[in-house]
């Protein structure tokens, strides 16, 4: 998997990655995005979004602070996406907490053609018919194999699936790849499983599969950590490092870097 490679091309293309995403963490979104190589644009508002992301390389919707009008502008933007081949990307934040995230997650993956779907476990495994415990948007335990639940989701709903964690797991329900690249102070500092969102998008407005676009953007954004912790030992600190150390990430320092095991479901 050339990984270099796709993280090179991502950069010389600078694809457009459209957010309906949440308002907590749409600056990082935003920043993270540009950091990368990629062009980032919020727009919200159902009057604009269709025509937005008809110019867009890439859709990533987020419910962490949704609203019903807010999961109509993604249902409109999603059904263009969808008849225009642009991939979707849906970071379903918080599903299993509430009823109405649940219940959201559920009519997007329903009413759209969701290419990669990116949760913790826990909202991995709800979504998928699984049992696990959730506070908040914190996933606390799940019931069962995880990469059985996000394999069994990704074959119900012909996705890649991507479950972040200590050890990242992506899944298109026949391939399985594990991630172990990554730092412990990624959980200190809000937003980082919306910012692997949005790499995501960006890589996969690049290439057809998906499963590559994920896994390579996880390593990008995870080596970059391990750098960023290398020098800073405090969450703001370790922020702002990780910011930096994206903007000058090398693709040969990854090719590098990259901790990824391949194989297949069983």
């Amino acid at each position: 998997m050339d990984i270099a490679l796709l993280f090179a091309k991502m950069r010389e293309k600078r694809p457009l990655v459209h957010h309906i995403t949440n308002m907590v963490t749409a600056s990082e979104c935003a920043n993270i995005t540009l950091l990368a190589g990629g062009l980032p644009v919020m727009a919200h508002a159902q009057e604009e979004v269709e025509e937005m992301v008809a110019h867009a390389g890439a859709l990533v919707l987020n419910i962490g602070t949704l609203t019903p009008l807010q999961v109509e502008a993604m249902l409109a933007a999603g059904r263009r996406a969808n008849e225009l081949g642009v991939p979707v990307v849906l970071d379903p934040v918080g599903a299993g907490a509430t009823v109405l995230r649940t219940a959201s997650s559920r009519r997007l993956l329903t009413e759209l053609k969701i290419d990669i779907i990116k949760g913790n476990a826990a909202e991995t495994a709800i979504l998928a018919g699984g049992a696990a415990k959730i506070k908040g948007v914190e996933s606390l335990a799940v019931s069962g194999d995880i990469a059985g639940l996000a394999a069994a989701l990704a074959k119900a709903k012909q996705a890649v699936v991507v479950v972040t964690g200590p050890q990242d797991i992506i899944t298109d329900g026949h391939r399985l790849v594990k991630v172990a690249n990554g730092h412990p102070l990624m959980g200190t500092v809000v937003g980082t499983g919306c910012m692997s969102a949005s790499l995501i998008g960006c890589l996969a407005a690049v290439t057809d599969d998906y499963l590559q676009a994920a896994v390579a953007a996880l390593v990008i954004f995870n080596v970059a950590a391990e750098l960023a912790a290398s020098q800073a030992v405090d969450p703001a600190a370790f922020k702002e490092r990780l910011f930096d150390e994206l903007y000058r990430l090398d693709p040969t320092v990854v090719a590098a870097q990259q901790k990824i095991e391949e194989g297949v479901v069983s």
